[in-house]
């Protein structure tokens, strides 16, 4: 399982009435802190949870004090301090430096379990919405609203969550290179649609990240649904035919990424093929961050974090600026992708 949230709402939502739970949400933090507002935990009476607040370094005791919540069935505030030589968190050795504030809520049948079973529906349905916690009556259940307008404030007393479902990835091309793309990217959550007619390609023991495997060619797709709900897409079936119609298909749908695998030249071979002289959607290629090596597994590590930049709307650059300007040398970038 990963810490998508739809997964832990999945997980949650199977065991929902097995046991006592809280929700745990990170309701505001000061300075540098692991996770930041918005942030959820689901614990049980087990002594189990799922998700992360931290690094991992202050779960054990929101346990204890989630207990407390059980017990009394009244929500409570706890904060850990790391800039106060007597906040607790200085006790637990953490060195963080910032200042965190969590709200623990019971969540059981009382209060409409908060309306996280709609929330999964929503997310389910890849539908946008805003999660809306009342900091004045945390006792009262959390709200739900859908396409909220992101220009509107915050009221006074409230915390409002942004939640999108997971990316959905569309993988065009099923040969030995594709599989640790699609490992990869199932480590990260996303939803992973893998397309490919070839016999030998697609077969789901190679595949078992895969969401959802389609033994069709691109041609006989042109109406398919998944189409409309994908976030991101790569082309990498090795042959310029497919890719061709691969690149075509995307061409309508709902993706706002496309990256094709090989070098220049070759990209040029598939968009003559494709008959495209003009492209409704950029195209990313030769695809991938300049990260070096030519592995099949350092290539799928390159898509996947040019990807994530994409969507995240990041500019992919070291954070601590130990990785200078790049040179131009072609045997920098991977071999498939040089010009």
């Amino acid at each position: 399982m990963t810490n998508q949230i739809s997964a832990l709402l999945a997980n949650w939502l199977k065991q929902k009435d097995d046991h006592d739970w809280v929700l745990g949400t990170i309701v505001e933090t000061q300075g540098s802190s692991y996770r930041k507002a918005g942030a959820m935990l689901f614990i049980n009476n087990l002594g189990q949870y799922f998700g992360l607040l931290s690094g991992g370094c202050l779960e054990a005791d929101i346990m204890r004090q989630a207990q407390q919540v059980m017990d009394s069935g009244l929500p409570k505030v706890i904060q850990y301090d790391m800039r106060e030589e007597d906040d607790i968190s200085w006790k637990l050795g953490i060195g963080c430096g910032g200042m965190v504030r969590i709200l623990l809520q019971p969540l059981n049948q009382d209060n409409q379990y908060h309306h996280l079973p709609n929330v999964l529906k929503l997310l389910t349905e890849r539908q946008t919405l805003t999660y809306t916690i009342n900091l004045n009556k945390p006792e009262t259940a959390n709200t739900i609203l859908k396409q909220a307008n992101q220009s509107e404030s915050e009221p006074s007393g409230f915390l409002s969550i942004p939640l999108k479902a997971e990316p959905h990835l569309a993988v065009f091309g099923a040969g030995i290179d594709a599989r640790p793309l699609v490992a990869m990217a199932g480590n990260l959550g996303w939803q992973i649609t893998l397309v490919d007619h070839r016999t030998n390609n697609a077969r789901g023991q190679y595949f078992p990240a895969a969401t959802t495997i389609i033994r069709q060619h691109p041609d006989d797709l042109k109406d398919h649904e998944f189409l409309s709900n994908i976030d991101a897409a790569v082309v990498m079936g090795h042959n310029i035919q497919f890719d061709a119609a691969a690149l075509s298909l995307l061409q309508k749908s709902s993706a706002g990424y496309i990256g094709m695998l090989g070098p220049k030249h070759r990209k040029q071979k598939v968009l003559n093929a494709a008959k495209l002289s003009t492209l409704s959607k950029p195209l990313s290629g030769p695809i991938g961050l300049n990260l070096g090596g030519e592995l099949p597994e350092s290539i799928a590590l390159s898509i996947l974090a040019e990807i994530h930049a994409v969507l995240e709307q990041r500019d992919a650059r070291s954070l601590s600026g130990v990785v200078k300007a790049a040179d131009s040398t072609p045997s920098i970038r991977h071999k498939s992708q040089v010009a």
